[in-house]
């Protein structure tokens, strides 16, 4: 067999006859085309819940402000850890197709409790109770990004179009988010809780339906393959278990499982070839004299070069994994030090007065302008100079993104400082409703935030990417859902760094970096920490660039 080094992997179907081919590839175009749009309905219903939550909380269930604020950040919590859940359900046991079923039923439950909770003024109970279904059911992303890459076949064109997909998918992402997020919110406020809950109601109700209409488009090629966490315990016990065992140098000589057509003893993936990284592992694969005369063997005792070179794929992922943590700690600075900063700006647009929270929309405008730029310009650009079918590989795509997040903390430390001189010049305007601001426009921070879209363009695509096609064949959901997990603990790292913060500067009577009123403070000490951050983040991105090794598959 040979051996292919793998950056990306569709499905593994292929038709000689043309005809079939085009008809297969029309196929997977409105398949795609409907798990997009599908995407993007449920993100619209997700953040026309979300975004005005706090509010509900507040005006409706008579919450105070931090009960509200608690409330409604560990319903998020748990909104990105359910994904995991997901994923490994669908890995595990029902597969993807039947997994993005499931929680789409679910999540059509959990909107319809919450609209018959905020129309009936139910109890509170019903209301959480539906909120929680939500939160389950709308726990498909990492799935569903993976079923849709899996709808593009092996060659070279179709796995271009793979890549670009994953553009697409979070584009899709943006445009659900930007639309709840504003027109949904509007709904709630002008006409009311009923008619602004229902209409998420509504749309997770149609995007069922269209999920479900494309079935017959779909390929549902790859089948559960049972438990990871299973078949990586298993790894780990026979390798102890032989720890006195030399593992050959001729890996020929590992147990691995016979057969001419590439798949592995795992149900529905392909064999992976041996690699020299975590070379203790391979112990788990030597094929003893106890081995041979137990048929068949134990799988705690022997296992096959396949399985331990999952594990060694999942662990090569891990370091990546937890640069994103990193990079995930400074992007949310968007939802908090930003709208700090914006805060004290003039907020005036003629007549109008913009929340510096709103702000956030020009993010969401910035991935929508830059992911057709990326897609139909940067891409082909790069792939003339690279020769790489993608124009950048996956690694270089997500280092690219590093910098450019970098570059958004300078840009809003530099904003600080200006701020701070404007700040100490003229003082504090205090406008006829007796607002105190600086007199400094809020659309000062539009580039930071511009900047941080094109961060996410590279960065937050490229994980997608990049988890599904590294990862072993029947742990690709659970791979997926890597990034929301970093995105998760990156907000926790952020707020373990503004606690560490505070406590260090705030001393002996000083106010610190972050006090209650940042005019104090020195908001761009904070910026500086987070950029220098970045620079060490990516400098250790690159170290585990250049050590990891891309998977092998056997062809």
């Amino acid at each position: 067999m040979e051996a292919v080094e793998v950056e990306s992997k569709g499905s593994h179907g292929g038709d000689a006859d043309d005809r079939r081919t085009s008809r297969n590839d029309r196929r997977s175009s409105w398949g795609c085309t409907l798990l997009l749009v599908n995407n993007s309905l449920q993100y619209m219903s997700y953040f026309g819940l979300s975004t005005n939550l706090v509010n509900y909380f507040k005006v409706e269930l008579h919450a105070d402000s931090k009960s509200a604020a608690n409330s409604v950040t560990n319903w998020v919590g748990t909104s990105a850890i359910t994904p995991l859940a997901a994923a490994f359900l669908a890995d595990s046991f029902l597969g993807r197709y039947w997994t993005i079923t499931l929680c789409l039923v679910i999540s059509v439950a959990g909107y319809g409790v919450v609209t018959a909770s905020a129309s009936a003024a139910l109890q509170s109970a019903v209301f959480y109770a539906g909120l929680y279904l939500v939160a389950l059911g709308g726990a498909v992303s990492p799935v569903m990004a993976s079923f849709g890459a899996d709808q593009f076949g092996d060659d070279e064109s179709e796995l271009g179009r793979q890549s670009s997909f994953f553009n697409w998918f979070y584009f899709s992402i943006n445009v659900g988010s930007l639309i709840g997020g504003t027109v949904l919110v509007w709904v709630q406020t002008a006409h009311g809780w009923r008619l602004g809950y229902g209409i998420p109601a509504l749309l997770s109700v149609v995007a069922v339906a269209l999920f479900s209409a494309g079935t017959g488009a779909y390929r549902t090629h790859q089948p559960p393959g049972g438990s990871p966490l299973t078949r990586i315990a298993q790894v780990v016990v026979a390798a102890v278990r032989k720890c006195d065992v030399e593992a050959p140098d001729d890996v020929a000589l590992l147990h691995e499982y016979d057969g001419d057509d590439g798949m592995s003893a795992i149900q529905g993936s392909r064999r992976l070839v041996h690699t020299d990284q975590f070379r203790f592992l391979d112990k788990a694969a030597v094929e003893t004299a106890g081995d041979k005369g137990v048929q068949p063997a134990s799988p705690w005792r022997l296992c096959t070069v396949t399985q331990v070179e999952e594990l060694k794929c999942v662990l090569r992922l891990l370091p990546v994994w937890a640069c994103g943590i990193i990079f995930a700690a400074a992007f949310t600075q968007m939802s908090t030090t930003f709208v700090l900063q914006g805060d004290t700006l003039d907020p005036r647009l003629g007549s109008f007065r913009v929340p510096a929270a709103v702000l956030s929309i020009f993010d969401t405008l910035s991935v929508m302008l830059w992911v057709p730029l990326y897609d139909r310009a940067i891409v082909p650009l790069a792939r003339r100079l690279t020769g790489h079918r993608g124009g950048f590989t996956q690694l270089a795509r997500m280092g690219v993104g590093l910098v450019i997040l970098t570059v958004a903390m300078l840009t809003a430390g530099a904003l600080e400082v200006a701020r701070r001189r404007v700040l100490s010049r003229h003082g504090m305007f205090i406008s006829a409703d007796g607002t105190e601001y600086v007199p400094m426009s809020i659309f000062w921070q539009v580039p930071q935030y511009v900047v941080v879209g094109a961060a996410e363009v590279f960065t937050f695509i490229g994980q997608i990417e990049f988890f599904y096609d590294q990862a072993p064949d029947a742990m690709r959901s659970v791979c997926s859902g890597l990034g929301s997990a970093a995105f998760a603990l990156g907000n926790y790292a952020s707020s373990l760094l503004v606690a560490a913060v505070v406590r260090a500067t705030a001393k002996n009577g000083q106010p610190g970096w972050i006090p209650d009123d940042i005019n104090d403070g020195h908001l761009d000490y904070f910026f500086w920490l987070l950029a220098m951050l970045c620079i060490g983040n990516f400098g250790a991105y690159l170290l585990i660039a250049r050590w990891y090794n891309y998977k092998k598959t056997v062809d």
